[in-house]
């Protein structure tokens, strides 16, 4: 049995199956299994994204490290 021959049956199999409980649990297996996850942003987010990118280009953003140090900094100040 290949790979695609077993994705048809399994694909057939539950999608003949009502259980609720069940199904989530076959869920839970196939997200544990699979790599990538859909992230869906509000357009708000997405907006705050494209903007960051933009000020980025710019270079209007410090590095973690030096960002770091400054906080460091801060704190001791206190």
């Amino acid at each position: 049995m290949t790979t695609l021959e077993l994705k048809k049956i399994l694909i057939h199999r539950i999608a003949e199956i009502d259980d609720l409980s069940f199904l989530k649990a076959i869920k839970t297996i196939l997200d544990s299994k699979t790599d990538s996850e859909v992230l869906t942003l509000t357009k708000k987010q997405r907006n705050e994204i494209i903007e960051s990118k933009k000020d980025i280009e710019k270079g209007l953003f410090t590095e973690h490290k030096i960002f770091e140090k400054e906080v460091a900094g801060w704190l001791k100040g206190r």
